[in-house]
């Protein structure tokens, strides 16, 4: 047996063991007769030469076995997945005990390249002083799995661990396999499809959910980690600042979401207090559990001996334990701060007199570690002490920064109605010069321009209580809680002052007393089409020679953030221009951005399919453009990659890991830029485009979106309380990004992820002849950004399935127009994969990559079954739409299908 083959005997143990339960599961469900049938499907799909064979063999089962097959198929592929992950922690743990070399997307790497790069300690402190980095939380409906799947999944993840130790005897196996088998037999019973739709509080409660389990250990224990290894590789001991968070739009982002209001804001940041607050109290009993020293062995500090004078726990046996009655005194001043934010919080020792801030909580932890390290104590301040000590600088009071989010036609909206009400009918009319000087104007001083006393529309006043919402919860929790107000769809300097406008009337910008604008919150542009992100630089530049916002960005530390759409911008141009618009909008800010002497942080708001900027953060940070990161980069985290990368804490540390790894490369050692990537990316980009144009204009594509592929199906799954459309789905325009690809994924066409690339490419060598293909050689082999680009596409390619997506294409009611639409697909696609072969020199998809050909060749057949149960299902449901069974069985297969492909949406 190889090398390579050994180091997979434990995955192939895990798949086998799980296949083998899960097997005896569904026999005692259903019995011999009816496994045996499904059992052979997967099989037969992953050798017949035809989908004809499959297809045939698949209508002649029993609507029981059905239904049971596809449930199998979705429960196995999820556990392909679960045996993966667990197998790619035990590498990297196996990979660390032999004294490898560090990986691509360590922190030991990411300094190793600094130092060969004569990057000193002191740089690498000074651009942390300044950093910030935030993975942001979202709610898009495209993860489908349910939390009580997900708590299944951890258990098993568990129990596949312990069954991996080697000293376990044969009663030992036995007894973790019945837990295991029990897991899995609850699996089984319980329904993978919400009966309900989700509400924005469910949403708020899944993306909570992610802190208990991950992110309140893993966040203080990567801190410590960075301490460290920046000391081991520097030998200097740096004290870091809380650069690093988790923050969330959930119940914050109310674009196209009308069931956002300030009732749920508050909601929301109520549930994150009484988790953090939660959080404190436990690791606070846990100190005092361990923090028994005797004031008879130990000398502590006059600051710690005051806490334990005023102690609440007045017990005769805490007499000589100073620690404890301090930690007592924190544990009844938390309470009260808890309470006094009317926030739940169980504490034995009362209430004491509340923090009036977390700096003030911070200060009495410190005291603690300064008190033990002072008596020789120091081992014991470094380990849960240190960690809570973390936690309350990076989670605070509210344990993660809130987001808002709202369309400016909307926020223009209720300024144009405000003017309106007091008496200056007609901005809405204005051209850009006339809005900035109307708002202008009114921002100059502190007269109100809303009235209390006018009855405003219900959209206005929804967003003036949001708004205030805003202000008040900043004063119970911290201006961090309610830190960015983010503007969808912006298109113009006064699209900011407009929100501008919104924030003073509602006292979050108040005017000090020489007049200058005090901000409570950053006003962020998020730029998403392509003529958005071509005019972005125009736009800031436009904004920063207003000298009023040159005076509120003082305000905000000169920092700027501007976020920018994956999503739109490919839906509206393809792959290839949305990533070069997105790549030249970077460079073009960071000009604008240095001559303006503003700081600019980049928000980056990707989803998890390429298609919506997807693909792995490592690769993508680090070939972003120079002078984009310096330290400063937020990253949206949505759908089913949240569960993928944070369900687990291991998991979960190891992808906040390499997001600071990748983000420390581009900051201080940024890849050498190619010369030639803005003439032959402009080029490519341009043909790109008008090949992707050529689709979707295309007289009939809208019907053969709506009939090949299952969207409006998905409309109807219970996976988000977001609308699937704006408007109507009759549009591509007003659909969302989200389940346009989520469509295309389910129908394995993955089209968002690699259209019109074949073209430019064809296009690329037609015009410049042997020279255009050596030129794209050189570009790939020299542009971080290039090969990324084709990396991210090739993944896509190898998930997309033309033989699969011909059969959605004659679910198409008009032949002549699946045939001709279809026909489009599959050149391009044929084009696109032998161009991505003429660049690269690969002879096949995935010869880089043989984990991940690997992992989709064991699930391929799962797939196949699926895919041709759900077009059957199509078949029928549009034939008895009023059927609600076949909606529920096509909604099974999408479950099914987007677990086992995970980056879908």
């Amino acid at each position: 047996m190889s090398v390579e083959l050994d180091k997979d005997v434990p995955l192939t143990r895990d798949r086998g063991r799980l296949a083998r339960l899960l097997a005896d599961v569904v026999r005692e469900q259903t019995g011999d007769a009816i496994w045996d049938e499904v059992e052979s499907v997967p099989d037969l799909a992953s050798h017949v030469d035809s989908l004809a064979d499959c297809r045939a063999h698949l209508a002649t089962l029993s609507p029981e076995v059905t239904d049971t097959l596809l449930r199998a198929c979705g429960l196995l592929a999820q556990l392909e997945n679960l045996a993966e992950d667990l197998h790619h922690n035990r590498r990297r743990l196996a990979h660390k005990r032999a004294g490898s070399p560090p990986q691509a997307g360590s922190l030991e790497r990411a300094l190793v390249v600094l130092k060969q790069r004569g990057v000193r300690a002191a740089d690498v402190e000074s651009l942390l002083q300044h950093a910030q980095i935030v993975p942001v939380l979202t709610a898009h409906p495209t993860e489908v799995q349910r939390q009580t799947t997900l708590d299944c999944q951890r258990a098993i993840r568990k129990f596949l661990i312990q069954l991996g130790q080697p000293e376990l005897d044969h009663d030992e196996v036995a007894e973790l396999e019945i837990k295991l088998k029990r897991v899995l037999l609850t699996l089984w019973q319980t329904a993978e499809i919400r009966p309900f739709k989700l509400t924005v509080k469910d949403e708020i409660e899944n993306g909570i959910a992610y802190h208990p389990l991950t992110f309140l250990d893993a966040l203080p224990a990567l801190y410590a980690q960075t301490e460290d290894t920046i000391e081991r590789a520097y030998g200097v001991r740096l004290d870091l600042p809380n650069f690093y968070r988790i923050g969330s739009w959930i119940g914050g982002d109310r674009d196209g979401n009308p069931n956002v209001n300030a009732g749920l804001l508050r909601y929301a940041l109520g549930r994150q207090a009484e988790v953090v607050f939660d959080h404190y109290g436990y690791e606070l009993e846990g100190l005092y559990r361990e923090l028994s020293l005797s004031d008879r062995l130990v000398a502590v500090s006059d600051t710690v001996a005051e806490l334990a004078t005023i102690s609440p726990d007045t017990a005769v046996s805490r007499d000589e334990e100073p620690y404890r009655r301090a930690i007592a005194t924190i544990i009844a001043r938390l309470s009260a701060t808890a309470h006094e934010r009317e926030v739940a919080f169980r504490s034995r020792f009362g209430d004491g007199e509340p923090y009036p801030n977390r700096h003030a909580f911070a200060t009495d932890l410190k005291a603690l570690a300064d008190s033990l390290t002072s008596h020789g104590s120091g081992l014991l301040a470094d380990g849960r002490l240190r960690r809570l000590r973390r936690a309350v600088g990076v989670f605070g009071f509210f344990l993660m920064p809130l987001d808002q989010r709202q369309h400016a036609d909307l926020y223009g909206g209720a300024v144009a109605e405000l003017f309106t009400a007091a008496g200056q009918p007609g901005y809405a009319g204005l051209d850009e010069a006339g809005k900035r000087e109307w708002l202008l104007a009114e921002l100059a001083h502190a007269r109100p321009l809303m009235s209390p006393f006018v009855d405003y529309s219900d959209g206005t006043r929804r967003e003036l209580d949001l708004f205030a919402a805003t202000r008040d919860m900043q004063d119970r929790y911290g201006e961090g809680a309610l830190p960015n107000l983010i503007i969808s769809n912006c298109a113009e300097a006064s699209d900011l002052l407009e929100v501008a406008l919104l924030m003073k009337e509602s006292g979050l910008l108040p005017l000090d007393a020489s007049g200058a604008p005090q901000a409570r919150a950053n006003i962020i542009p998020l730029f998403e089409t392509i003529t958005d992100l071509e005019n972005a630089a125009e736009v800031m530049q436009s904004l920063f020679a207003l000298p009023f916002y040159r005076a509120l960005l003082a305000s905000r530390q000169h920092v700027q953030e501007v976020m920018l759409g994956y999503s739109d911008s490919n839906k509206d141009g393809g792959y290839l221009m949305s990533q070069w618009g997105l790549y030249a909008a970077e460079k073009q800010l960071v000009a604008v951005f240095n001559a303006a002497g503003v700081r600019m942080r980049l928000f980056h708001g990707r989803g998890g399919s390429v298609g919506r900027g997807g693909g792995p953060s490592f690769e993508a940070i680090v070939a972003q453009p120079a002078g984009t990161v310096q330290g400063q980069i937020r990253i949206t985290e949505q759908g089913e990659v949240i569960a993928s990368k944070y369900a687990d804490r291991d998991i979960g540390l190891r992808n906040l890991e390499s997001i600071l790894a990748a983000t420390l490369e581009a900051s201080l050692a940024p890849v050498p830029a190619c010369p030639t990537d803005e003439s032959i990316f402009a080029e490519l980009a341009r043909d790109s485009y008008d090949a992707y144009r050529r689709l979707i204009d295309t007289d009939g594509f809208i019907d053969y979106f709506l009939t090949a592929t299952p969207i409006n199906e998905i409309a109807k799954l219970n996976i988000g309380s977001r609308p699937a459309s704006r408007k109507t789905l009759s549009s591509i325009t007003d659909l969302r990004a989200i389940p346009w690809v989520f469509s295309w994924m389910q129908s394995r066409v993955m089209l968002p992820g690699w259209y019109g690339v074949g073209s430019a490419v064809a296009a690329f060598i037609e015009r410049h002849g042997e020279q255009g293909i050596v030129r794209l050689k050189a570009l790939y082999r020299d542009s971080a950004f290039f090969r990324v680009t084709l990396s991210n596409m090739e993944m896509v390619l190898a998930k997309a399935d033309m033989t699969i997506a011909a059969e959605y294409a004659r679910l198409v009611p008009d032949a002549e127009l699946g045939n001709r639409v279809f026909g489009m697909i599959r050149k391009e696609f044929e084009l696109s994969r032998d161009m991505y072969f003429a660049i690269t020199g690969a002879d096949h998809l995935l010869a880089d990559n043989p984990t991940l050909a690997r992992s989709l060749a064991s699930r391929l057949p799962y797939f196949t079954t699926l895919n041709l149960l759900q077009i059957e299902f199509l078949r029928a449901l549009r034939e008895a739409p009023e059927h609600d069974g076949h909606l529920h069985a096509i909604h099974q297969t999408i479950n099914g299908l987007a677990a086992g492909l995970r980056n879908s949406g």
